[in-house]
């Protein structure tokens, strides 16, 4: 992709596409519960990632957090940058240490997120046993990343879940071959306490350091190295937010 192109997505009819989520998160709780995800979870708006006092609302640990960014030719320089050195991921198994998606569905970069916020880390404890999301994780793992998305392009109840999700926003929704030029990032922290960044766009997961047995996802350490880096490159760009996945609050 050339680094002046700053929509994130496959062109348009060449892959299955979804109509753009946006980041509500009453709408993405919705969705995850309607796929499998106990009640006991919720996603959050997430008001500041500097202010301690805004940071208190959300339950800790936070499980995953999800960043809204917008896709500009900086970001793009630096993403092929990094990426270019690196093979294509080809890990699959019970033994991988992450479940990585790779993105093919144009638009749906707000879905992978919240796919990879449920399939890693304390979340996966989460779903609920023989739901979608429980069958859709599980047949996922044994396979290769094109054999993955090629699952999520043909499992009907996601695309279901999604559709009625993304058409219920507060905002009018883009058409879903629109170019649309905000992307949806996910940080999760493992067992190991490896803090992952999970992008469906990139060559495959990113390890950005290791966590301390106290921290999440919302911690200092875990800002600095995730949501922090992208708000130093874009400068004054302020089109951001975030969600977090944690406790319910209901």
């Amino acid at each position: 992709m050339a680094t002046t192109q700053t929509h994130p997505d496959p062109p348009p009819g060449a892959s299955p596409a979804f109509i753009p989520l946006e980041a509500n998160p009453e709408l993405m709780t919705s969705l995850l519960r309607k796929l499998g995800l106990s009640a006991a979870l919720q996603v959050h708006d997430v008001y500041s990632i500097s202010d301690p006092e805004l940071l208190a609302f959300i339950p800790r640990p936070a499980l995953a957090l999800l960043l809204v960014f917008p896709v500009s030719a900086v970001y793009e320089s630096q993403r092929m940058a990094e990426d270019a050195p690196l093979p294509e991921y080809a890990a699959k198994g019970p033994a991988e240490p992450v479940v990585w998606f790779k993105q093919t569905i144009r638009n749906a970069c707000g879905l992978m997120g919240l796919l990879h916020a449920v399939s890693n880390g304390p979340a996966r404890g989460y779903v609920e046993s023989g739901s979608d999301l429980d069958k859709l994780i599980k047949d996922a793992i044994p396979l290769a990343p094109a054999e993955r998305s090629k699952l999520l392009e043909r499992t009907s109840s996601l695309a279901t879940a999604h559709q009625e999700a993304a058409s219920q926003g507060d905002t009018a929704a883009p058409d879903a071959q629109d170019d649309v030029d905000l992307h949806y990032v996910c940080f999760v922290k493992t067992e190991d306490g490896t803090l992952w960044e999970l992008d469906g766009r990139r060559k495959g997961p990113i390890a950005r350091g290791k966590l301390e047995e106290s921290e999440d996802v919302l911690s200092e350490s875990a800002l600095l190295w995730g949501p922090l880096k992208f708000l130093e490159r874009e400068g004054a760009d302020m089109r951001f937010s975030c969600v977090a996945l944690a406790g319910s609050l209901e």
